[in-house]
């Protein structure tokens, strides 16, 4: 007997027992009963435009056909997927779809992995009665930089116009013309600059949209599939990487409902040909004077070991190791704590939190939070330029139910579902955060929404120009709400992975603090003997280079010229150490300074395990070999420590995963192999089971002073910046916008400046101006990390001169 949440149901004369309230379509997939459809997913909202999913289903007055796609379960509903009836009202579906759809199969991208192909052949006619010439439009139309619309193709089922509506909020398709002349279109003058245009491609049942990247690469029995997990963002979003010929030609989302839900960002799907770069470093180069010489890798590591080991331990530190997997940053913090001889080390890059904020906060939230909250607060960056994904997720949550409140001194790509919008001016969150604190003036009926719990706050920097501080004030207001639950917000692949494994001054391997006795023990009785000097972070190893107190520098896939919050500090630190490796696969601006370059292998070429921002660990594999003499970095910093003399045992990465599990307390019991064979196919979150967290960090409200000034500056991050992997990625290349200050236009009447006249920031950047009634008063917001801000400084204040032309 089925329970008060089950119902009884019969489908082509066999009783099964299903979810009550679930779509008749749904419930007949899950018991093997595959309809037919187009219009149809399940992460979509229903809406029966293509009538290919019709069933008969018994009522009052007899059969009926209806579209099961909008049909919920009732208890003794009678459903026939089968009968002539319903035979007929497929072919008929399939036979006017096909009157103007081309046969084109053996040149569409879709051939091999087409539904209409796939239904045609199960559920068609077998042949037309039409043989009047077909409609034809000019293809294929550019719908965006990276999206291609054959619109003879389309079904107009509707699927891209509803993720780009209803899941990423930009409704830039449409549906145009009426009857035979129906077709998908941009608004005029408006491309489809969507960041998640390629969602449309994936969900597209035909080949009507078709991806720049991939458009008459390869056939889909060609490709060879693996699922990793993509280091664009810390969501670390499950993927399908497809390759052919020994390239990846195509990425695609993979549905893992606790992380992605089968979503990805352009940046995550359409970055990968940055692997593929002329400009890839692939073999090590040594400086000689002004320019760069290849050698071998006999020589360059010859080098290395030889310069490292003539410093003393505390001379020497790193700064990077936050795009690499667990194992490579596992092996680096071994490296620099037991062979060099060093704790100064950090994964940071002075953009990010307290490490252990955001390694080890108590109530750490996970994604899945997001669902059940019933309050979500966001004071931290603008998810939708810096963790997309996460974007979603919390658009949804909406839809869901959830009252959401957002707090920046900027508009943020959420605010249009927000239900609370906080503004204020940048450098005075901290006054902000006590009069929310207390409800005052306006902010009532934001304080009000927070004492609905359970709440999950969203907790960043808004701004490589704030207070690092003042995120675990936030943090710790957060902690007061009702049923509350944190989760930290950083950018950096996989950064989170980065501190677990102890690349932090204060951490060690598995969220132990340097000040535990006990924890400190136990890893010397692996590694022997740790520094006994404080370990410094990366702008305080910056400032100490330049003042000569540091004589060493190893940068790991990081680039503190381009990312720190000070470019100016980060070249004169570079530019005084005696000796800088850098182990990349790029020359940034920053491994150009180097005095040896060693190529690394990359995201597609590595092995290992990463974990994102709720804590969750995920199996990253490879797809490729590793380009050139390009080599992942584990084994490289072995070769390193073996020619100074030291056995570090990072050679096998399968007893680096053993060794993490043993030495790391919040990873016991986490190696590779559970992952692959034991763990659940979606990752498992840390610790596990009886594995224990040494380190629970609560965070406390802290003293963060009140900017004043004429202009407080927010620099802020894009998705689509200057960045070398962005640079080299054909199809995301030309997206970083050109960069423009905004400001309110209050303050641009106050001092004379009109729109478009460039101004003169900080007495070094000069860039035009665009007004926005959206930015707070006070406030000047400038992009990060774009070719015309390369070098900003991120001071609290800035200083604003006209450039005037000639009267």
């Amino acid at each position: 007997m089925a329970d008060a949440d089950q119902v009884t149901i019969t489908i082509n004369g066999i009783d099964h027992v299903v979810a009550a309230g679930q779509l008749l379509i749904t419930a007949a997939e899950n018991i093997g009963e595959i309809i037919p459809r187009f219009c149809h997913h399940d992460k979509l909202e229903p809406v029966a435009k293509c009538r290919m999913c019709l069933v008969e289903v018994e009522g009052p007055r007899g059969k009926a056909l209806v579209p099961s796609c909008t049909m919920p379960v009732s208890n003794g509903m009678v459903v026939d997927t089968k009968s002539a009836v319903v035979t007929k009202a497929h072919e008929g579906v399939l036979e006017f779809l096909l009157i103007n759809h081309p046969l084109d199969c053996p040149i569409c991208d879709k051939g091999g992995e087409c539904p209409l192909q796939d239904q045609a052949y199960a559920h068609g006619p077998g042949e037309s009665r039409f043989v009047e010439e077909k409609r034809t439009y000019l293809k294929p139309l550019p719908v965006s930089d990276l999206v291609l619309l054959d619109r003879e193709r389309c079904v107009l089922c509707d699927r891209c116009v509803r993720v780009a509506d209803d899941i990423a909020g930009d409704p830039l398709l449409v549906f145009t013309e009426r009857g035979n002349a129906v077709q998908i279109q941009t608004f005029p003058d408006e491309p489809f600059a969507s960041y998640f245009s390629g969602n449309t491609v994936q969900l597209c049942p035909v080949g009507a949209l078709t991806s720049v990247d991939y458009r008459f690469k390869a056939r889909p029995w060609d490709l060879h599939h693996v699922t990793s997990v993509s280091l664009v963002d810390t969501v670390q979003s499950t993927v399908d990487v497809q390759t052919s010929r020994g390239k990846i030609v195509r990425v695609y989302g993979v549905e893992n409902d606790a992380v992605n839900e089968g979503w990805l960002s352009d940046k995550d799907r359409f970055v990968f040909p940055a692997i593929h770069a002329d400009t890839r470093v692939v073999q090590p180069l040594v400086r000689n004077g002004e320019r760069f010489d290849k050698a071998t890798w006999g020589e360059a590591l010859e080098i290395v070991a030889s310069r490292l080991g003539s410093c003393k331990g505390a001379e020497v530190a790193a700064i990077g190791g936050a795009h690499n997997t667990n194992e490579d940053a596992f092996a680096l913090g071994k490296f620099m704590r037991s062979v060099i001889g060093s704790a100064h080390i950090d994964a940071q890059i002075g953009d990010g939190l307290d490490a252990r904020l955001a390694a080890a906060v108590t109530s750490r939230a996970r994604l899945g939070d997001l669902d059940a909250a019933s309050t979500i607060l966001v004071w931290g960056p603008d998810l939708k330029e810096v963790l997309p994904v996460l974007y979603l997720r919390v658009r949804k949550a909406t839809r869901n139910g959830a009252t959401l409140v957002v707090v920046s001194p900027v508009a943020t790509g959420l605010d249009s579902v927000a239900d609370h919008v906080v503004r204020y001016r940048a450098g005075t969150g901290s006054e902000l955060l006590r009069k929310l604190g207390a409800g005052d003036g306006d902010l009532v009926g934001a304080r009000s929404a927070l004492r609905e719990g359970p709440v999950v706050a969203l907790v960043g920097r808004t701004s490589l120009a704030e207070d690092p501080n003042l995120a675990e004030s936030i943090a710790a207001f957060a902690l007061s709400l009702p049923e509350a639950k944190i989760l930290p917000l950083l950018e950096r692949g996989n950064v989170f992975g980065a501190l677990d494994m102890g690349l932090a001054p204060g951490l060690l391997p598995g969220r132990v603090s340097v000040d535990s006795q006990e924890g400190v023990d136990a890893i010397e009785d692996a590694w022997g003997p740790l520094p006994d000097h404080e370990g410094l972070d990366a702008m305080s190893i910056l400032a100490d280079l330049v003042e000569g107190d540091m004589s060493a520098l190893v940068m790991v896939g990081s680039d503190p010229v381009s990312d720190c919050p000070d470019p100016q500090l980060a070249r004169a630190a570079i530019e005084a150490a005696d000796f800088v490796v850098a182990i990349d696969a790029f020359i940034t601006d920053s491994s150009v300074l180097a005095d040896v370059i060693l190529p690394a292998a990359v995201w597609g070429e590595v092995d290992g395990t990463v974990t994102n921002l709720e804590g969750r660990v995920q199996r990253i594999r490879p797809s490729l070999l590793p380009a050139g003499q390009s080599r992942a970095l584990h084994g490289l910093l072995d070769d390193i420590a073996s020619q100074m003399g030291a056995d570090l045992g990072t050679s096998d990465l399968a007893m680096i995963s053993k060794e993490i599990a043993s030495v790391a307390p919040s990873y016991a019991g986490i190696t590779i192999d559970y992952l692959t064979f034991a763990g659940d196919p979606d990752g498992v979150v840390v610790p596990i089971e009886d594995a224990q967290q040494p380190l629970v960090y609560t965070p406390v409200d802290r003293p963060v002073p009140v900017v004043t000034g004429e202009f407080t500056l927010h620099l802020a991050a894009s998705l689509y910046d200057a960045g070398v992997w962005l640079s080299n990625a054909a199809a995301l290349g030309d997206l970083a916008r050109s960069a423009y200050v905004r400001l309110h236009p209050s303050d641009a009447a106050r001092r004379a400046i009109t729109p478009g006249e460039t101004i003169v920031v900080s007495g070094s950047h000069q860039l035009p101006v665009a007004l926005d009634d959206t930015v707070s008063r006070g406030t000047l917001v400038v992009p990060h990390n774009l070719e015309e801000t390369k070098g900003f400084v991120a001071t609290p204040t800035v200083t604003v001169d006209t450039v005037r032309g000639e009267e």
